[in-house]
């Protein structure tokens, strides 16, 4: 499905967002630990939008993405390129669930809109902290839902009648627009995320809602 959509994934994140994914990704570099000579790995990295922001941090000097969409992936390396950033970031194909990485490899991991994909999130949390360095830090970017009531109605509008359409359009595959709405609805959000990561052995979890609730950035970390 995300190999389909490749070539048209970037535009349909800035459009179907209104222009706030790029807002929230550069939200998410305020949580990087705050200590220099971080190793950074993305998971279902896409076309490395993410990996790209918290690269330009300087407190950043290697990053690592892992996608299994072959298509997507060569979208980011050629923006990689075109960023002048191949000597510090590399992407690799590789599942969430099963992270082709060493234990305790990397001071951050990160994932963007991609944990409701996974087909086993306590096993990809359970990943994300073995390759964690003791005091690493996870952070987790992701679609929520508004605890207005009145904001949640026009957001399930939103997603459920608009989205698809225009999304289907834009991309020529009706159904990613659909599975969108649909994990969104059912996924935990909040206070739930949180519970879910600290039982696969993170502490000091926190929830940022972003935008009056529709996403959230969730920062948790690995006990030194």
């Amino acid at each position: 499905m995300f190999d389909g959509i490749a070539h048209r994934y970037d535009l349909l994140n800035s459009s179907l967002s209104l222009g706030q994914d790029s807002r929230w990704r550069k939200r998410m570099r305020r949580y990087l630990p705050d200590r220099a000579n971080l190793h950074v790995l993305d998971l279902a990295t896409g076309t490395a939008e993410q990996l790209l922001c918290l690269s330009d941090d300087q407190r950043v000097v290697s990053g690592v993405g892992v996608d299994l969409a072959a298509n997507m992936l060569e979208v980011g390396r050629k923006k990689i390129a075109a960023r002048g950033r191949t000597h510090m970031l590399r992407l690799i194909s590789g599942d969430a669930a099963a992270i082709p990485m060493p234990d305790a490899s990397a001071d951050v991991v990160s994932i963007s809109f991609g944990i409701r994909n996974v087909l086993n999130v306590d096993q990809s949390f359970r990943e994300m902290f073995r390759v964690l360095k003791p005091g690493g830090r996870a952070l987790v970017l992701e679609f929520s839902m508004p605890d207005n009531t009145i904001l949640r109605r026009m957001y399930l509008c939103y997603f459920r009648h608009i989205l698809p359409r225009v999304g289907a359009w834009v991309s020529g595959d009706r159904y990613a627009y659909q599975y969108l709405n649909q994990t969104v609805e059912t996924f935990p959000s909040g206070p739930a995320f949180c519970t879910r990561m600290e039982q696969s052995g993170f502490h000091q979890s926190r929830w940022h809602p972003l935008t009056f609730g529709v996403a959230s950035i969730y920062q948790a970390d690995k006990p030194e």
